[in-house]
């Protein structure tokens, strides 16, 4: 399946727990109609091999109580206390236990013949999957491994990228603020000449893009090495210059924000004293290689609800 907005990483954590929020953003989501219908067939704990009853039987609760509490509180934090507080009362050993064996569910035991079924069901064979949170997360387009999945890290920076006028930066700079993160512009590393370039209308080629992309690499670096947090936004459109920016794959996550090109021409034409022009967007499209395996999100979409997309995600 492509990626399901309002759907986290199994491997995201809420309180102790892994999983726990992918089950929560399904009971809102199925709440509210939105559910794809492939996701249905395994919801709640009927099912007592599959990951929703597992995690009923762990707390104690069963699917339809989570379900109520979800109704009533707003806050997954607030729904497992509930679940701790009226289920088995677990203790952080067996919380860290039961993530261990969730997370390598697939990976060498009874159900490995039944992951290798699913992958060739979903169309990801020859991908690094290992186990049962590997394939839902390559499933749904992100791709665990850059993420360590198996230690799952926050980043510790995020790149937001696409092409000119998507809402990279009143995204990002409304992402920053949320996280009480730094926010930091990609454009602020151009030359002088890179922008007088684009300023008369002239695209930049690769040669120009070096220079750039390795002064941002060095950015990227040093805010690791003082593990400082923040938002980058970069166009970042081919491979190549994602590669670049990555760091360290496991602290520094990509999300594409995409746009039409109709979307894009009607923002540049009221952006305000900027150097990229809108007849470079043709530009900039056929220079665009697509992301595989990251987040990829509507950029029509309200920033508050892009915002709020991303921090669940990433758990942040």
């Amino acid at each position: 399946m492509a990626f399901v907005p309002g759907i986290r990483s199994p491997y995201i954590k809420v309180g102790r727990l892994v999983y726990f929020g992918r089950m929560m953003d399904k009971i809102r989501l199925h709440a509210v109609g939105k559910l794809p219908s492939d996701y249905q067939a395994n919801l709640g704990d009927t099912k007592p091999l599959m990951f929703d009853a597992r995690c009923c039987r762990f707390l104690g609760v069963t699917f339809t109580q989570l379900q109520t509490q979800a109704a009533q509180l707003t806050d997954d934090s607030a729904v497992l206390s509930w679940a701790h507080a009226n289920g088995i009362q677990r203790t952080d050993e067996e919380c860290e236990h039961w993530n261990a064996f969730m997370l390598k569910l697939g990976w060498r035991d009874s159900r490995s013949h039944i992951l290798k079924t699913r992958m060739i069901e979903c169309g990801v064979e020859g991908k690094p999957i290992e186990t049962m949170f590997d394939l839902q997360d390559f499933d749904e387009g992100r791709d665990p491994s850059l993420t360590h999945a198996w230690e799952l890290q926050s980043p510790s920076i995020i790149v937001l990228m696409g092409v000119a006028g998507c809402g990279k930066t009143t995204t990002g700079k409304a992402l920053a603020e949320a996280l009480g993160w730094k926010f930091k512009d990609a454009d602020e590393f151009h030359s002088a000449n890179n922008i007088q370039k684009m300023g008369s209308g002239v695209p930049l080629n690769e040669e120009d893009r070096a220079p750039w992309l390795k002064s941002i690499r060095a950015h990227i670096e040093d805010n690791l090495q003082s593990n400082t947090p923040y938002i980058l936004t970069c166009s970042a459109l081919k491979q190549s210059h994602r590669d670049a920016l990555l760091a360290n794959k496991a602290r520094v996550r990509v999300v594409y924000l995409k746009a039409d090109l109709e979307l894009l021409r009607s923002r540049l034409k009221t952006r305000q004293n900027h150097f990229m022009k809108e007849s470079l967007l043709d530009s900039q499209f056929t220079a665009l290689e697509e992301p595989q395996g990251i987040i990829t999100l509507d950029a029509s979409q309200p920033v508050a609800d892009l915002v709020a997309t991303i921090r669940k995600q990433y758990g942040i």
